[in-house]
């Protein structure tokens, strides 16, 4: 294992090598020329009387000798390794492991992912065995549920999909999964995740969770970066082709119908954005939208003013993960091709690829679904323009109307377009 490509580990050892050659052949001389000249020899004489000259030449005792001190060598080296792992709390037959994750994964491509929910987490949770260099700019415009209870008791942007993405991306598997605990009793905390409660308890500590997040990185050991969108907490708000208007995206599915959604805003509308954000967006090799709900996941994280000029300004390709199904109360017969031209209409910049879904679910997923007011989006009656900009491969989870982590991070580092393949 140690040998194994990309550890940088060889190398090293064929320098120790090398220079311990040459260190014996500088004792050689010394011996030869200085004061141990006879002592040398009296040891060489020893060693000689070890061997049978008719069995073997002389010189064999020399050579087994080197090549003892060497292996002698080589294990104190070993060892002492493993007393430093030991004692910095990782268990060295664990190490080779690390090694060549952390070697692998930092040479992976910088990818930025916008959205929140679920579909989120899953693209995070594919992406992560790929790439160390992952950006996670989640939408905080949430106001329903634990989220929104938080929000409006501490003034602070939503946690909620903050913390999924945050189990997606920690290197703590434990950790992961208490982020994600539940309570289901308790006055006060019934209902509320351990990670919306830790993350609110940073947020109080710190003065804003923005500030809070290089020590929620360190602590939950996450293998990339996860920032919100926004600094400040927003209202999502709707606004209606019959005229009307919804505020908060909590709304949105008993207050659309039977309307439809025209376009969303932000208020306030100028939202400041972290400068890490920004800065992601502009060193990106590739940049992904959703999968999510169109309207509350994705198109809120791109209404933040300095993250939209960002995302018009990049060289990197701009893809969009196109959603499944429609959602019931918010995407109601609207097409694939209303969802892409609905992220052109707010972003101002239409996006390079669209990756869609060729897999069908099982016909009792389908009917599920349909008995909800949900159907299956394709690229049925789509233009010209966007079936060229379409990469249409099997994403979905097996026997499931969701993406597959695996096969939609493959999809984005195999099948998509990067920056280096679009100069």
């Amino acid at each position: 294992m140690w040998m194994s490509p990309g550890l940088g580990v060889k190398r090293w050892l064929a320098l120790f090598v090398i220079c311990t050659l040459i260190g014996a052949v500088g004792v050689l001389h010394f011996t030869w020329t200085g004061p141990l000249h006879f002592t040398a020899t009296r040891w060489i004489l020893w060693v000689n009387a070890l061997i049978r000259p008719e069995v073997m030449p002389l010189y064999v005792g020399g050579v087994v000798l080197m090549l003892l001190a060497l292996f002698g060598a080589l294990w104190s080296i070993m060892m002492l390794n493993r007393s430093v792992l030991r004692g910095t709390g990782t268990a060295p037959e664990q190490a080779v492991d690390l090694m060549y994750q952390n070697r692998h994964l930092s040479r992976g491509p910088r990818i930025v992912t916008m959205g929140g929910g679920t579909g989120m987490s899953n693209l995070l949770t594919g992406l992560r065995v790929h790439t160390g260099n992952t950006t996670a700019i989640v939408t905080v415009a949430d106001d329903g549920g634990s989220s929104g209870r938080l929000r409006q008791s501490l003034d602070m942007i939503a946690p909620g999909d903050l913390t999924d993405c945050y189990a997606a991306l920690s290197d703590s598997p434990v950790m992961a999964r208490l982020l994600l605990h539940r309570f289901a009793r308790g006055d006060g905390i019934q209902g509320h995740t351990f990670g919306n409660l830790m993350l609110a308890t940073l947020s109080e500590q710190e003065g804003s969770l923005s500030d809070a997040m290089l020590d929620i990185h360190e602590v939950l050991r996450i293998r990339g970066r996860v920032y919100p969108a926004a600094t400040q907490p927003p209202t999502l708000v709707a606004h209606l082709k019959d005229g009307r208007t919804v505020r908060g995206e909590s709304q949105f599915a008993t207050q659309v119908s039977p309307s439809r959604i025209d376009h969303v805003t932000l208020d306030p509308p100028d939202l400041p954005a972290l400068p890490e954000v920004v800065q992601a967006i502009r060193d990106a090799d590739q940049i992904v939208l959703g999968p999510g709900s169109l309207y509350t996941s994705i198109i809120p994280a791109l209404l933040v003013p300095a993250v939209a000029q960002a995302l018009r300004q990049t060289p990197a390709p701009l893809i969009y993960v196109a959603s499944l199904m429609t959602e019931p109360g918010e995407t109601d017969d609207l097409t694939l091709e209303a969802h892409v031209q609905a992220i052109t209409h707010h972003l101002g910049r239409t996006p390079d690829c669209v990756l869609v879904n060729n897999a069908v679910p099982p016909r009792d997923v389908i009917a599920r679904y349909a008995a909800e007011g949900a159907h299956l989006l394709s690229l049925s009656g789509a233009s010209r323009d966007l079936r060229g900009r379409s990469v249409i491969l099997p994403l979905l989870h097996p026997g499931q109307a969701r993406h597959d982590p695996a096969a939609l991070a493959q999809a984005l580092l195999y099948a998509a377009p990067r920056r280096d393949q679009t100069v």
